[in-house]
């Protein structure tokens, strides 16, 4: 099974356009599918990686009316990798400026990773604006979450740990999180910009369970690098700007949505403990944890629930297991 056996076939944005959010921030957007279709948000993860032509295939084109954006600081967003009036907050006023300003009521939010974050905090804010949620990589921003990324990644990826590690001074690699943060804060893009490569090129090299040297390589790029490494170690420091347990103590503002969770059994990204603990917390949505994936949705066997979902959504309005036969 490839991604393009489960994938539906590549589409054209119908529309494309730029929305300014502030004097310093303008958010790229694109919609594609049929208007007049079941309305859906794409919420790319990182934060900083933005949204590529492969974002659209994960829903019927035929059936939805699907809005994808780069946030702020990512992909296509201007300044990409900026920081200044970059928090949660904000990224959540943006999507219900884009709702707004797209004339939608309600959507679907489908979002993983950082995404996943995003897309929970958005609907714990505004429960009313939410048809369901299809998540991937569940990512609840604790402490513990924020330690495995920075150093358990290493006894399931020891090397490039290590390469991710030495770009700083050993004096340095007690606090991985200061010491990256000192560079990519850094005026001189000779400091920040190594810094941003190393530290995105690390995070593409353990995505995959089988590891994709095409990826690691993809990540390095520095319109992808800049985003992701200054964004996610702001995200990083500042704990998403959410409080400790926010996400799980917010569940029962959309314990009524329906919600679809998928997560790869050998995520080392984000370990598949928290998509557990989210389920636990939501009584009444379905939990698929893919056996021979790690992290990315690109993996066919995260690609085929993912679409499974958006599928089986179009058809029922829900997510419920089919009957056993």
């Amino acid at each position: 099974m490839t991604l393009d056996d489960v994938l539906h076939p590549p589409i054209e944005p119908l529309a494309t356009g730029t929305l300014p959010v502030s004097p310093l921030h303008t958010l790229y957007w694109e919609t594609c599918g049929t208007p007049g279709g079941i309305p859906a948000v794409f919420v790319h993860g990182g934060p900083g990686g933005g949204i590529s032509p492969t974002s659209r295939r994960f829903f019927d084109p035929a059936r939805y009316h699907v809005m994808l954006f780069d946030q702020r600081g990512a992909g296509r967003a201007t300044p990409l990798g900026e920081t200044r009036e970059n928090t949660t907050d904000l990224l959540i006023a943006d999507m219900e400026r884009l709702r707004e300003q797209m004339g939608v009521e309600r959507w679907l939010v489908f979002g993983g990773s950082w995404g996943s974050t995003l897309s929970l905090a958005y609907a714990q804010a505004h429960p009313e604006r939410c048809l369901g949620l299809v998540l991937r990589g569940i990512w609840l921003v604790s402490d513990a979450e924020i330690d495995w990324w920075l150093y358990g990644v290493r006894n399931f990826f020891p090397r490039e740990w290590e390469a991710f590690a030495s770009h700083v001074p050993a004096d340095e690699r007690h606090d991985l999180l200061a010491a990256y943060q000192r560079r990519l804060t850094s005026d001189d893009p000779a400091v920040y910009t190594p810094a941003a490569r190393a530290w995105s090129r690390s995070e593409g090299s353990c995505l995959h369970l089988r590891p994709s040297a095409a990826t690691a390589d993809a990540f390095t790029a520095d319109a992808v690098a800049l985003g992701i490494g200054r964004l996610e170690a702001h995200y990083f420091q500042h704990r998403a700007f959410l409080r400790p347990g926010q996400l799980l103590d917010g569940m029962p503002r959309i314990r009524h949505l329906p919600g679809f969770i998928v997560h790869g059994r050998y995520d080392v990204i984000c370990p598949v403990r928290y998509a557990h603990a989210l389920a636990d917390a939501w009584p009444g949505s379905q939990l698929r944890i893919i056996e021979d994936a790690g992290h990315s949705s690109y993996e066919p066997g995260i690609a085929a629930a993912l679409v499974d979902a958006t599928d089986r959504f179009a058809r029922d309005g829900h997510f419920e297991a089919p009957p056993a036969r």
